[in-house]
């Protein structure tokens, strides 16, 4: 499969009587984006925001974020299972307006969505904070259930997102990547003197309000798969889950994953990089013991000397994220596993909640314990009271001045473990 990924750089986004891109400006037209998105008789309003780096706000509690594409060639169309058909994506040409997402927020669905400071100190640990975002609160029904009210809001970011994208559909990109991902036997011969590396991807999908998309169809219901990481790419897994928000993958993260496009970078000069395995993230042992078989199968079928094993969430997620790693340690393939620590605030407690000698060689994105205080901003879109009851808030944790002391937990993309954040821990 190869993927044409057309890069076109978004400057600045102001309200405009048009939508439209204009030297790397987006125009937007209000009216006409909220006709878009405003389909649902159980939305109850929307309110739209332009938000740029620097600005004195405060978004909270973010649900999502979003990378505007569009697909211009090729099969199938952007979010395929919700906003296009099933439809195999990771081929041809799509196109995709850099430094601009959108962002979706709203009444409290699930305990653990996150924060978003546009200047402070909130904003170094939040990657988001250097985007210019088109910030949509939606207000649901009162009677809804917490994942009908999810649902809801995740359609309307990705209307969004399209809809701002088909503004550049007729545009020159200003640079262009291709990625390609060979059939296995041309995989195999093409760099047969480099060691063969693949990407073990782990999605959340533990529970209620823990879901991940692919194709549309929740992760729950998947076993381990191999996919061209060009699919990925291309926006064939999209977010659903109201997990901790400094280690959540929003849908910006499966569009953009760090790890995948790092493997790119370095495919035919230190390794051969084959491909992706998806892999859930399981509540019961037996499902755990399914899927990490399944994975340690389809990594040696795949002839692997090495992998690279991501997270995604904490506590329970990493009893499956060591038993990848020890099945696949077994089997002769080398590991490398991305996570991020939950040490307490003073750092001394155990970072993880499982552990074994073969999980040797381990990149962390942080302690997502660590406190910081937020002064008050401006502005807050959203809703300021709920910093004290999503995870890393705590009660009496918002001062009269409206300045906010949480865990950086609660921080948006803080200690996340594809990577994509600041952090890292130092030992002694």
């Amino acid at each position: 499969m190869k993927l044409e990924l057309g890069k076109i750089e978004i400057d600045d986004i102001r309200f405009s009587d048009k939508t439209k891109i204009k030297d790397h400006v987006l125009y937007i037209n209000k009216d006409e984006l909220l006709e878009t998105i405003n389909g649902n008789e159980d939305i109850e309003s929307i309110e739209i925001d332009l938000v740029k780096p620097g600005d004195s706000v405060r978004i909270i509690p973010v649900k999502d974020v979003i990378e505007p594409r569009i697909k211009i060639e090729g099969e199938g169309g952007v979010f395929p299972g919700f906003l296009s058909d099933e439809t195999v994506v990771g081929s041809g040409k799509t196109l995709a307006l850099k430094g601009c997402t959108v962002v979706t927020t709203g009444n409290i669905v699930g305990f653990q969505e996150g924060i978003i400071d546009m200047t402070g100190p909130g904003a170094d640990y939040t990657p988001f904070s250097k985007f210019n975002n088109v910030v949509i609160n939606c207000t649901v029904k009162d009677d809804l259930q917490q994942h009908e009210h999810e649902e809801i809001v995740r359609m309307v970011g990705l209307k969004a997102a399209r809809y701002l994208a088909k503004t550049a559909k007729d545009l020159k990109e200003d640079t262009i990547e291709e990625y390609e991902n060979k059939p296995f036997y041309e995989a195999h011969e093409q760099y047969p003197e480099l060691p063969k590396v693949g990407y073990v991807y782990m999605l959340q999908s533990q529970g209620l309000l823990h879901d991940t998309y692919v194709y549309g169809v929740d992760a729950k219901e998947i076993l381990p798969t191999l996919m061209s990481p060009t699919e990925i790419m291309d926006g064939a897994i999209i977010s659903g889950n109201c997990v901790s928000a400094c280690d959540k993958n929003a849908t910006y993260l499966h569009q953009n994953n760090p790890v995948i496009e790092d493997l790119y970078k370095r495919h035919g000069k230190d390794f051969n990089f084959l491909g992706v395995i998806i892999t859930n993230e399981n509540v019961t042992l037996a499902d755990k013991e399914r899927s990490s078989n399944l994975t340690a199968k389809l990594a040696e079928q795949m002839g692997l000397d090495a992998a690279i094993v991501s997270e995604e969430g904490f506590g329970n997620p990493d009893a499956d994220l060591i038993m990848n790693c020890k099945k696949l340690e077994k089997k002769g393939i080398k590991t490398v596993l991305i996570t991020d620590e939950y040490a307490g605030r003073d750092g001394c407690s155990q970072s993880l909640a499982d552990a074994d000698p073969r999980a040797d060689a381990v990149v962390t994105a942080g302690n997502a314990n660590e406190v910081i205080t937020l002064p008050p901003l401006e502005k807050t879109i959203g809703y300021n009271e709920t910093a004290n009851v999503i995870a890393g808030g705590f009660d009496g944790n918002i001062k009269e001045d409206g300045s906010i002391t949480v865990e950086i937990q609660a921080i948006t993309g803080s200690t996340n473990e594809l990577g994509f954040n600041k952090l890292t821990t130092r030992g002694y």
